[in-house]
């Protein structure tokens, strides 16, 4: 995994992405370009379209041109690389694709981002069947929306876009917000260990489903204890913390902390100033902690320590941006 592909996935469909067009779907439908996951296939399985595909898939082009797929960016933001994934595909793969981006304020139509100003983020390029192939991107402009051009036709199984979510919080001003969602432009920028899942997830929109979106630590022998870092999405004072151990039953840490810091610039280093928010408290496995926390520092970074280790469902740490 590169620097890159580990900063979320701006288009998921479970962080509020959606496939709002395509040129056509005959073989696969569009919505699977953004599905959570890798992409699954099962040969011999057969329906209306054909060979059922855990993808996009367009049907053979007769004419000029070519297809596309239009993506309303559930957490719109800063696009650092782009993964465009044909796996299972190997007779029926695009040669080529390229991808544009373009930002459009409100609830726009179809109609309206067709008319949109695109920029180009990721040349026409060549694609193999049945790979991912991983594109930087340098533009960085704040973009809401992505088009997957396909050349001519064919099927891709997943389209990523990574990036940093940047988020406009002038809608909540004066009001509480969740200062640690990822959806309004909080990031994880340390972690001890992420053995068995990403600690992005801890932060991530909605609750876990199961455990494996949450975050999780490999079981520690050493006596130390595991730990992550969250850059706030603006600096502020939290007011309320919530430590959810859903979905954790067995593996849930027997007890954690909060400690904050306000670091101007850059990430925190080994001379930051860390205060207390939240003093070692017990936890209960697979149960929603709300703790009201005192003082009235702001701060710019929160590190959650567990003990010895284990996993949390989520984070969330409400509170008020400093004016």
């Amino acid at each position: 995994m590169s620097d890159v592909t580990r900063l979320p996935d701006l288009a998921l469909r479970s962080y509020g992405g959606s496939v709002v067009a395509a040129s056509d779907e005959s073989f696969a439908e569009r919505q699977s370009l953004i599905r959570p996951g890798a992409s699954a296939f099962r040969p011999g399985t057969f329906g209306a379209r054909g060979q059922v595909y855990d993808g996009w898939e367009t049907r053979r082009r007769r004419e000029p041109g070519h297809d596309w797929a239009i993506v309303r960016l559930g957490m719109p933001g800063v696009i650092r690389g782009v993964v465009v994934d044909t796996s299972w595909f190997i007779g029926n793969y695009p040669p080529f694709a390229s991808v544009e981006a373009c930002a459009v304020d409100g609830y726009p139509s179809v109609a309206e981002l067709q008319e949109a100003a695109w920029a180009e983020i990721v040349p026409r390029s060549p694609l193999d069947g049945d790979a991912a192939h991983e594109f930087t991107v340098g533009d960085g402009r704040r973009f809401t929306h992505v088009r997957l051009n396909i050349y001519p036709d064919g099927g891709v199984s997943r389209l990523r876009v990574h990036g940093e979510v940047v988020a406009d919080l002038a809608l909540y001003e004066g009001m509480t917000v969740d200062l640690a969602a990822l959806e309004n432009g909080a990031l994880v920028t340390g972690c001890s260990d992420e053995f068995y899942s990403s600690p992005v997830n801890v932060i991530a929109p909605g609750l876990p489903r199961h455990q494996a979106e949450g975050w999780e630590t490999a079981r520690r022998r050493d006596g130390g204890n595991d730990w992550l870092v969250v850059r706030l999405a603006a600096p502020g004072v939290v007011r309320v913390a919530e430590l959810d151990t859903t979905n954790l039953v067995f593996n849930a840490p027997g007890s954690a902390s909060l400690a904050g810091a306000d670091v101007p610039v850059g990430a925190p280093g080994e001379d930051t100033e860390w205060f207390e928010l939240l003093a070692r408290t017990r936890l209960q496995p697979d149960t929603r902690h709300r703790f009201r926390l005192q003082g009235d520092r702001a701060v710019t970074h929160v590190r959650l320590d567990i003990y010895p280790d284990g996993g949390m469902g989520r984070l969330r740490l409400h509170g008020t941006p400093r004016g």
